[in-house]
Protein backbone atom coordinates (compact mmCIF):
# COMPACT_ATOMS: atom_id res chain seq x y z
CA UNK A 1 0.00 0.00 0.00
CA UNK A 2 3.03 2.69 0.64
CA UNK A 3 4.16 2.17 -3.19
CA UNK A 4 0.65 2.78 -3.94
CA UNK A 5 0.18 5.64 -1.75
CA UNK A 6 3.93 6.93 -3.31
CA UNK A 7 2.68 6.93 -6.91
CA UNK A 8 -0.38 9.03 -6.01
CA UNK A 9 1.55 11.64 -4.24
CA UNK A 10 4.10 11.35 -7.52
CA UNK A 11 0.93 12.42 -9.61
CA UNK A 12 -0.22 15.11 -7.54
CA UNK A 13 3.74 16.48 -8.10
CA UNK A 14 3.04 16.22 -11.42
CA UNK A 15 -0.46 18.30 -11.39
CA UNK A 16 1.46 20.89 -9.15
CA UNK A 17 4.62 21.25 -11.34
CA UNK A 18 2.04 21.31 -14.45
CA UNK A 19 0.18 23.53 -12.30
CA UNK A 20 2.44 26.34 -11.20
CA UNK A 21 3.42 26.73 -15.35
CA UNK A 22 -0.37 27.90 -15.96
CA UNK A 23 -0.48 29.92 -13.02
CA UNK A 24 1.01 32.95 -14.62
CA UNK A 25 3.09 33.74 -11.24
CA UNK A 26 0.00 33.16 -9.18
CA UNK A 27 -1.71 35.44 -11.55
CA UNK A 28 -4.36 33.36 -11.91
CA UNK A 29 -6.70 32.39 -9.37
CA UNK A 30 -7.87 28.58 -10.90
CA UNK A 31 -5.18 27.70 -11.36
CA UNK A 32 -3.18 28.39 -8.47
CA UNK A 33 -6.30 26.78 -6.62
CA UNK A 34 -5.34 23.77 -8.53
CA UNK A 35 -1.77 23.71 -7.86
CA UNK A 36 -1.81 24.49 -3.75
CA UNK A 37 -4.43 21.68 -3.29
CA UNK A 38 -2.32 19.17 -5.85
CA UNK A 39 1.18 20.48 -3.69
CA UNK A 40 -0.88 19.81 -0.77
CA UNK A 41 -1.88 16.55 -1.52
CA UNK A 42 1.63 15.48 -2.63
CA UNK A 43 3.09 16.41 0.45
CA UNK A 44 0.70 14.88 2.80
CA UNK A 45 0.67 11.36 0.65
CA UNK A 46 4.74 11.83 0.44
CA UNK A 47 4.76 11.72 4.26
CA UNK A 48 1.93 9.09 4.17
CA UNK A 49 4.62 7.03 2.40
CA UNK A 50 7.15 7.38 4.40
CA UNK A 51 5.99 6.18 7.17
CA UNK A 52 6.70 2.28 5.95
CA UNK A 53 8.88 3.30 3.41
CA UNK A 54 12.65 4.83 3.71
CA UNK A 55 13.69 8.38 3.11
CA UNK A 56 15.90 8.20 0.05
CA UNK A 57 13.69 5.75 -1.63
CA UNK A 58 10.95 7.92 -0.95
CA UNK A 59 11.74 10.97 -2.12
CA UNK A 60 14.11 9.31 -5.27
CA UNK A 61 10.62 8.08 -6.42
CA UNK A 62 8.84 10.84 -5.98
CA UNK A 63 10.92 13.19 -7.67
CA UNK A 64 11.55 10.81 -10.26
CA UNK A 65 7.63 10.62 -11.00
CA UNK A 66 7.63 14.11 -10.93
CA UNK A 67 10.38 14.65 -13.38
CA UNK A 68 8.82 11.45 -15.96
CA UNK A 69 5.70 13.34 -16.10
CA UNK A 70 6.37 17.12 -16.21
CA UNK A 71 8.87 16.11 -18.97
CA UNK A 72 6.06 14.24 -21.25
CA UNK A 73 3.37 16.98 -20.27
CA UNK A 74 5.81 19.31 -21.88
CA UNK A 75 7.13 16.88 -25.22
CA UNK A 76 3.13 16.14 -25.87
CA UNK A 77 1.12 19.35 -24.84
CA UNK A 78 3.82 22.12 -24.63
CA UNK A 79 5.84 21.08 -27.61
CA UNK A 80 9.32 21.03 -25.50
CA UNK A 81 12.19 19.73 -27.32
CA UNK A 82 12.27 15.83 -27.59
CA UNK A 83 15.88 14.24 -28.59
CA UNK A 84 16.79 11.17 -28.34
CA UNK A 85 19.04 12.38 -25.31
CA UNK A 86 16.16 13.22 -23.68
CA UNK A 87 14.41 10.22 -23.70
CA UNK A 88 17.07 8.18 -22.52
CA UNK A 89 17.98 10.41 -20.00
CA UNK A 90 14.06 10.33 -18.68
CA UNK A 91 14.11 6.24 -19.26
CA UNK A 92 17.23 6.28 -16.89
CA UNK A 93 15.03 7.69 -14.46
CA UNK A 94 12.43 4.87 -15.35
CA UNK A 95 14.95 2.54 -14.44
CA UNK A 96 15.85 3.79 -11.81
CA UNK A 97 12.42 4.38 -9.79
CA UNK A 98 12.18 0.18 -11.12
CA UNK A 99 15.45 -0.89 -9.52
CA UNK A 100 14.15 1.20 -5.75
CA UNK A 101 10.95 -1.37 -6.08
CA UNK A 102 12.72 -4.10 -6.82
CA UNK A 103 15.16 -3.61 -4.10
CA UNK A 104 12.74 -4.61 -1.23
CA UNK A 105 13.00 -1.36 0.41
CA UNK A 106 9.65 -1.63 1.76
Amino acid sequence: MPWLILLVAGLFEVGWAVGLKYTDGFTRVGATIFTVVALVASMTLLALAMRSLPLSTSYAVWTGIGTIGTALFGFMFLKEPMSAVRIVCIALIALGILGLRLSGAD
